[in-house]
């Protein structure tokens, strides 16, 4: 069995340093996502950094990440869910790891493609600008919203209001629970915003918050994925507000493109195979998606 062990804050940048090798860099290969949500632990294998992720009674092994040949990762990770009796589930995987995995193993997966778990990659230009007929509607909801709200101000995530951001993002759980909402992601998704608020600084995370006359209608926060990508990983507006959530995806988009000229690309993250979800991230036209596959033991599922 391989002995995982958890992640440690200290060692963020030797952590960046191995997850960059990562073929397509989705969100799972970002280390603030890693360190945020769920249990997630690792162990070097043969210079690979094999990654064990448990969620709630879901385990799984994202696609190894090193240089050079993975066999002795993936032969170690298949010993290692045997020797736990689950099923040795690889995620997150691209198209390029999927050759891989059949040259190594020929016939013994089952690979399939991962919709629910897409990343929704949009040029930052069209988020910060929302110029164009088809996203006429965006900029309605946005002129809308500032008719409404004259004198909202856009601030920086900072020490000085991390404190009123989390009492904002409170109410806003406190009320979907109420709403009947409180499945399991939802409280997994709370506790990984809250250490992103603890440990907002050490994991580089840079966000902005929207307030008029003293009320937080909206916060978003996320980080560097790669030099021209960022990461957007929590969004939230208070749900009476309309167009709060146009807004805040506006502003954030056109705050970084100002601060970052090289930047140009904003990662969305995925939809979860939420209907909903789908359709709000669809209508922003990302300019392509991070394709993503899944494989298992064929028979195993």
């Amino acid at each position: 069995m391989i002995q995982f062990r958890p992640l440690a804050i200290s060692q963020k940048a030797v952590y960046d340093e191995i997850l960059a090798l990562a073929v397509h860099r989705g969100c799972e290969y970002n280390f603030t996502n890693l360190y945020l949500w769920g249990q997630q632990r690792y162990a070097m294998v043969d210079g690979f950094m094999v990654i064990f992720s448990q969620f709630g009674e879901k385990s799984v092994y994202p696609f190894p990440v090193g240089k050079g040949d993975p066999k002795a990762a993936l032969d170690a990770i298949r010993q290692d869910a045997a020797d736990r009796g689950i099923v040795c589930a690889l995620t997150c995987m691209s198209a390029e790891d999927c050759e891989t995995l059949e040259r190594l193993y020929p016939g013994e997966f089952d690979i399939r493609s991962d919709r629910d778990s897409f990343d929704y990659v949009y040029n930052i230009e069209d988020l910060a600008e929302l110029r164009g007929k088809r996203l006429q509607k965006k900029r309605n909801h946005l002129n809308n919203f500032k008719r409404i709200h004259p004198r909202c101000r856009i601030y920086p995530l900072n020490d000085g209001s991390t404190q009123n951001v989390r009492e904002m993002l409170d109410r806003w759980y406190a009320r979907k629970f109420q709403e009947g909402e409180a499945d399991r992601d939802l409280h997994l998704e709370q506790a990984a915003v809250s250490r992103a608020l603890q440990h907002r600084k050490t994991l580089d995370m840079e966000g902005i918050f929207l307030e008029d006359n003293g009320e937080i209608l909206a916060m978003t926060l996320g980080s560097f994925l790669s030099k021209d990508t960022f990461d957007v990983q929590f969004e939230k507006a208070l749900p009476d507000v309309e167009g709060a959530y146009t807004a805040v995806n506006q502003m954030f988009a056109k705050t970084l493109w100002e601060k970052y000229p090289d930047l140009r690309y904003l990662n969305r993250e995925d939809d979860l195979g939420a209907p909903g979800l789908r359709q709000a991230k669809l209508s922003y036209y990302p300019a392509f998606f991070n394709e993503k596959y899944r494989a298992v033991p064929k028979g195993s599922e």
